[in-house]
């Protein structure tokens, strides 16, 4: 819902109840955030940011539909679902130096190791790389 979003600056702030009940809060860009706020219209901070043509939430078979269309759209071989994005987001995070317990959270995992699942070997790296050189 709209009163789900908040401005920071830079940018916005999502506030999801996933899984488990569990409250995140996920940054957003400045630019993702005015792209929203284009849309808005006069919607109501209890209507939904992406209504269906009745004004109602989407349903999660719905959702998937809507990703599964996209990544079609976008040439993508894999059976993409949201989870799929949700794996993805992990793991370029932590691709690209995220902190494991930064990802935790913003996952809302409850254990560490639910998180490390996303770390994967690379054949190209190594930590011998980290090691001070001879």
């Amino acid at each position: 819902k709209w009163k789900d979003l908040k401005k920071r600056i830079p940018g916005g702030q999502v506030d999801i109840l996933g899984k488990g009940s569990k409250l995140r809060h996920i940054l957003i860009s400045e630019q993702l955030w005015f792209d929203l706020q284009s849309t808005r219209k006069k919607a109501t901070s209890t209507m939904p940011v992406f209504p269906t043509k009745s004004g109602r939430h989407y349903a999660a078979s719905n959702v998937v539909r809507i990703v599964r269309a996209a990544a079609i759209r976008a040439g993508l071989e894999q059976k993409v679902s949201p989870h799929w994005l949700r794996h993805a987001h992990a793991s370029h995070s932590l691709d690209r130096g995220a902190p494991l317990h930064l990802v935790q959270a913003t996952l809302g995992h409850s254990s560490i190791s639910t998180t490390e699942r996303y770390l994967h070997a690379r054949p190209d790296d190594s930590s011998s790389r980290y090691l001070p050189k001879t």
